[in-house]
């Protein structure tokens, strides 16, 4: 993985919308099934609307029926960092972008095969672009 960006919560607030602020930066969540990204079947890849990092291909995304965009594994093993998260009252594994450190969502061993991983992510942490881009 490339150099960790860092930069200041002005320099972020100027950078982000507020939305994708408190996700990415306040390990915030959307609520379920209304993130734009969720129903998005196109062919492309997701990138990290902080930072530009390549993380999902649309080759991995599936309908988990979560309400969260899902995909059984990042684009790279690198590009996305997995950290424990006790909030709410559970203990889950929260995934972060490997180069900007803003949270994308939570990762769960009940995906499909070939991985058996649903990365649930928030569709403001990405930014889409069509293969044909």
């Amino acid at each position: 993985m490339t150099d960790k960006l860092n930069l200041s919560e002005e320099e972020w607030r100027q950078r982000l919308s507020p939305e994708q602020y408190h996700i990415l930066r306040e390990a915030g969540t959307e609520r379920a099934f209304t993130g734009r990204y969720e129903q998005n079947k196109a062919d492309g890849m997701y990138f990290c609307a902080g930072c530009g990092t390549p993380l999902f291909s649309s080759d991995t995304k599936y309908n988990s029926g979560s309400g969260w965009p899902s995909y059984y594994e990042p684009v790279e093993a690198e590009a996305v960092e997995e950290h424990s998260d006790g909030s709410h009252g559970m203990v889950r594994t929260e995934v972060r972008c490997a180069k900007c450190e803003g949270h994308l969502g939570h990762v769960f061993p009940d995906g499909p095969a070939p991985t058996g991983l649903r990365y649930c992510i928030n569709s403001a942490s990405l930014d889409f672009k069509p293969k044909d881009e």
